[in-house]
């Protein structure tokens, strides 16, 4: 396991590379901008570029760094909550019942895209969800089997909902299959933003108490804390985190999967280090999947969980096949 000191240098490192991959992807996009880096460098420029990079393509970046920092942590947490190197909220059933939370509350019009309403009601989704998983579930065999059962069913549902619905706003969610920040705007990262960073922030700091879960539950029991409420906590905030992401751009697969993989190979399985990480990298791995999104057909636009998918894969596989210690 590495330093705090390494961590602390590799974290920079890779901020330091978002960073600059944030510069870059301002200057990309299906529209041609004569001298693009004028208008990054110097944004009181007023004109048509100005108008593309600070007001589409900047609030798109915001939007994917904090989508990609919800899946990172929600990723680990889900984890962590149950000791599970194969549980992500796609797999556990979290993603498809925020899905079908959000599209039960449009297809009754008490909701809109983009409103703190939708993602309440993606959050109740998302929770029921993944309680009824674990609920039915008896070992972790079991929780990868009934998760992708659940899955089925809740998407299966969804797709019903949203294909009889007469709510126009509703039928117009199909990008949820695949996730898509194309309609990501200044408001959606407003909705974002406070819900995704504070979520994250109690999860880092609640992370620490679910470290004790890897002991097991009686010998969490016998430390004086309820192993169960742990986890109820753990999926809660988990499901915060998904359904803010769920309901403003869809659902994206695999990522939640992939960033905590590649953090415990980087800097260890401690959770507090270990969200930080995820979050990190998430939030690095689907900014260059979305530049990648709208760039390489452009002006077509590919679905972004087919980019995270062949981004995030052959990383994966690379890290589990170069590291001795895959799952703590």
């Amino acid at each position: 396991m590495i330093s705090v000191r390494s961590r602390r240098i590799l974290l920079l490192v890779i901020l330091i590379a978002i960073a600059g991959f944030i510069l870059i992807a301002l200057s990309t996009g299906s529209a041609s901008i004569y001298s693009p880096w004028r208008y990054i460098f110097h944004p009181s420029i007023a004109g048509p570029g100005h108008d593309i990079i600070w007001g589409i393509r900047f609030p798109r970046i915001l939007a994917a760094l904090l989508v990609g920092l919800a899946l990172g942590v929600a990723g680990a947490l889900s984890q962590s909550a149950t000791n599970n190197p194969l549980a992500d909220p796609s797999i556990i059933g979290t993603s498809a019942g925020a899905a079908l939370g959000a599209a039960i509350a449009l297809t009754l019009g008490v909701a809109s895209i983009g409103t703190f309403s939708i993602t309440i009601a993606a959050t109740i989704g998302a929770l029921i969800a993944s309680l009824l998983t674990m609920a039915l579930s008896k070992n972790a065999l079991h929780l990868v089997i009934t998760g992708i059962a659940t899955s089925a069913l809740l998407s299966a549902i969804s797709g019903l909902a949203i294909s009889i619905a007469d709510n126009p706003e509703a039928r117009s969610i199909s990008f949820w299959s695949l996730g898509s920040l194309a309609l990501a705007n200044s408001g959606t990262v407003q909705v974002l933003a406070p819900v995704v960073l504070i979520t994250s922030v109690a999860g880092w700091f609640y992370s620490q108490k679910m470290d004790l879960l890897v002991l097991g539950d009686r010998e969490v029991e016998y430390l004086g804390h309820r192993p169960q409420r742990i986890r109820l906590i753990g999926f809660l905030i988990t499901s915060l985190l998904v359904a803010s992401t769920v309901s403003a751009v869809g659902s994206i697969a695999f990522l939640a999967l992939a960033a905590p993989h590649i953090t415990r190979f980087l800097i260890g399985p401690t959770n507090r280090p270990l969200i930080i990480g995820s979050g990190v990298i998430g939030a690095g791995l689907l900014l260059i999947a979305d530049t990648a999104a709208r760039s390489i057909a452009s002006p077509l636009e590919l679905p972004i969980g087919l980019i995270t998918s062949l981004i995030g894969a052959p990383i994966l596989v690379l890290v589990l096949r170069k590291s001795s210690e895959v799952w703590r």
